[in-house]
């Protein structure tokens, strides 16, 4: 499938981790912050920045979306109801969560594969690591790539960037 006839963002869909099918189409004209992410990670303590950005910049129009994964050293064990509760009691996550999803290889989520279309990585398209992060802006089309390591608060500027641009 070529770029030019692939999906637009909004025309992709996610299971959340209670089972219902969300279509990011109710996410247009908003920035979206896309994360995989996992339990067991070294970079865990990030979904506590990831919960502060969803709390500063929602009201503002910014969208934070969690995509567990358990394609990097078996770091996300759980089962959806296990990976909701841990979010909720260690870092009071109340942005939205999907089931648990593949990345990279041949069941790649959709999400996932078109992100990876329009942000390659330094070393491929490929995601290396758990907390790899997306933000599309809200033009659906313009997509930024930050490595596992890049915290939230790193993200800040490009976040308010987004708000504006989706402001006019």
């Amino acid at each position: 499938m070529s770029r030019s006839d692939a999906p637009s963002f909004a025309d992709l869909t996610f299971i959340d981790n209670h089972g219902k099918e969300v279509s990011l189409q109710q996410y247009a004209g908003q920035p979206v912050l896309i994360v995989n992410t996992a339990s067991k990670c070294g970079f865990t303590p990030q979904y506590e920045g990831l919960q502060k950005l969803h709390e500063e910049f929602g009201p503002q129009g910014l969208v934070v979306l969690g995509f567990p994964c358990d394609q990097f050293a078996h770091q996300e064990p759980g089962d959806d109801a296990q990976i909701e509760q841990f979010c909720s009691v260690n870092y009071g996550v109340t942005f939205p969560i999907s089931t648990k999803i593949d990345v990279n290889g041949k069941n790649t989520h959709p999400i996932f594969a078109w992100c990876k279309a329009r942000a390659g990585g330094l070393l491929g398209p490929a995601i290396k690591w758990n907390f790899t992060k997306f933000l599309v802006h809200a033009d659906g089309k313009t997509v930024q790539r930050y490595a596992p390591k890049a915290t939230p608060t790193e993200l800040v500027p490009d976040i308010k960037t987004a708000l504006a641009e989706s402001a006019h």
